[in-house]
Parts: structure tokens; C-alpha cells; sequence
């Protein structure tokens, strides 16, 4: 964060306001919806109890705590959707952060949905397996269950009133890595069929990327990781990271030079401070209007208008 003190972005308050107004008015917490049939793909148990893993020493964001999930062996999806009468038919698998090791439940996970909410879109928030399974790569585990949200969205896109063609992705930090990787697959599905819905894409239409870490290959440098690698054809892409985020600012600037090779649409802000973490809870640093930025995007792109 910066050491020089700025008054709060009055854009920044009504937001906040407009958020907090939406959140008064929403209904009881949606139920979870088990991702698959049985256990989970390669998964042999002992992790031990999924819960939050916050400790009182731990940093809060924007003046509040954060949940912390961890010993996610049982993954799933909460569908979070809008009013009908404002529902424009899109929708957006949420995947939140935690380094692939918890889940940021919250402030990358529910109150990004009911963000979404108010403007128009159903959230899909993702509990995706973690920590990272010993012998696979970090997002191996993550990835599949990533690949059947999406199809399972699509299958029930009409149960739902979902357009099964404006189905995004948007991920913070580890999750941002997750949506770079399930667009690099082209909708290769890394485990083996389970039932109807994995018929369906997993491919995402669009995706958001908010401080993603992981696209570039560790030691320094600009190359990407080869599992991100802009192989194919990727989805129109935002992307949103602080200069000072100490996951190195380079993984939005790579990833995006990328796309600009290959002409994929993309929409890049880069912001001077605001470091890593913040979700979308309003504070200072400018690079919290991003939720504003990222709707501009999605209304230029058609995806805020009216089903």
C-alpha cells in the first residue's frame, strides 16, 4: 500500500453503498451443490476436516476478516442468482484465491457473487479442491473440478435461466492461474467422462483474471508457465493488477502481450499501488474501482444486456 495518505474515491463510496443496499436485500444463503456423483477424481481422503483456517493473527481486509477454507476434499458450486427481473442471462463461475494451499471464501468468493448479482449476472462460486495434492502438479485437482462446474453450468443453463453461450470465468491470484489454465486445455477435460454433462464445453466464453499469479515461469522474467501457455485460441480477456503486487505485476503483462499476439480481445489495467489481496472491498487505492472497470468491459462486450 502507499505510505502517502489519499482521500477515498467518491466513486469508490457509492459503490460500496450500492453494494451494501444490493446485500440487504438478498435472500437466504443458496445450497451448495456437490460437483460430482461420488468422490472426486483421484481423491483417497485424509486431509482431514474442511474449515476455516483463519487465525486471529492473521491480516484483515479493508478493516475485516477474511474465511480461510481449507482440507477441501468434497468440491462444489453455489449458484447465486440474480433477481429475475434484472437477469441478463450471463454467468460467471467464480474461482477465489489462496495460493492453491485455502480458499478465500469470502472476499474472493461470496461477496464477488453478490456483486455479480447486482449487476445483472448469476454468480457461480467454486469450491475448488485444496491444498494441492502431494504428486500432482499444484492446480491438477483444482483444474478438474474447474473443467465440471462449467459443464455442469452449461447442462443446466436453462434450469437456471442461463444463456449457455455467455458462460465467464473470473479468478483472484491462485484462481486467476486456474482460469488461465482451463482456457490453455481448450476444453480437453483432464479426467475421464462422469455423466451428460461432461458432453458439454468446459470451455468459458470470457474470463477475468484479478492479480493472477503463476502465469509466468518462476526465477523472473516475462515467459509464461507452459500451462497457461497461449497455445489456442483464448476467451476475450480483463485483466486487473497492481505495479506494487508483490506476485509481480509481470504475470498481467505477459499474459497479455500474449493475447495480443494471437488478437484475442483483452482489456488490461495496471494500477501503480494496492498490492495483492484485496478483492473487491472498496479502500484507498484505486485499484479497487476495478468491479466498475470489469462491468464497463462486460456491458461492451454484451453481456449486461437483457436476456
Amino acid at each position: 500500500m502507499s505510505g502517502i495518505f489519499r482521500p477515498v474515491n467518491p466513486g469508490v463510496v457509492r459503490y460500496a453503498i450500492a453494494l451494501a443496499s444490493f446485500g440487504l436485500c438478498l435472500r437466504a444463503e443458496p445450497p451448495a451443490i456437490r460437483l460430482w456423483p461420488g468422490s472426486a477424481p483421484g481423491e483417497r481422503g485424509g486431509l482431514g476436516e474442511e474449515k476455516d483456517t483463519t487465525k486471529p493473527s492473521d491480516n484483515k481486509i479493508a478493516g475485516r476478516p477474511v474465511i480461510r477454507i481449507g482440507n477441501v476434499s468434497e468440491p462444489s458450486i453455489t449458484v447465486y442468482r440474480p433477481p429475475a427481473d434484472r437477469n441478463t442471462g450471463t454467468a460467471v463461475v467464480v474461482c477465489p484465491g489462496g495460493g492453491y494451499y485455502i480458499l478465500a471464501l469470502d472476499l474472493e468468493g461470496t461477496e464477488v457473487c453478490e456483486w455479480l448479482n447486482s449487476i445483472g449476472v448469476t454468480g457461480v462460486l467454486l469450491k475448488y479442491r485444496v491444498p494441492k495434492r502431494e504428486g500432482q502438479a499444484p492446480y491438477a485437482a483444482a483444474l478438474q473440478d474447474v473443467q465440471r462446474a462449467v459443464g455442469l453450468v452449461r447442462s443446466r443453463a436453462k434450469e437456471w435461466a442461463i444463456d449457455p453461450q455467455r458462460i465467464g470465468t473470473l479468478g483472484f491470484s491462485a484462481g486467476g492461474h486456474l482460469c488461465a489454465t482451463l482456457s490453455a486445455a481448450a476444453g480437453g477435460r483432464t479426467y475421464p467422462r462422469v455423466d451428460d454433462a461432461d458432453d458439454l464445453s468446459c470451455y468459458p466464453d470470457f474470463q477475468l483474471l484479478i492479480y493472477p499469479g503463476g502465469l509466468v515461469k518462476e526465477g523472473g522474467g516475462f515467459g509464461l508457465a507452459p500451462e497457461v501457455a497461449v497455445a489456442h485460441d483464448p476467451p476475450p480477456t480483463f485483466l486487473v493488477m497492481a505495479q506494487d503486487d508483490p506476485v509481480r505485476v509481470e504475470n498481467v503483462l505477459s499474459y497479455a502481450l500474449a493475447l495480443q499476439q494471437i488478437k484475442v480481445p483483452m482489456e488490461l489495467h495496471v494500477y501503480p499501488t494496492g498490492g495483492h489481496g484485496y478483492g473487491l472491498r472498496p479502500a484507498r487505492d484505486y485499484v479497487t474501482t476495478w468491479p466498475q472497470r470489469a462491468a464497463d468491459w462486460m456491458r461492451s462486450r454484451g453481456l449486461l444486456g437483457q436476456k
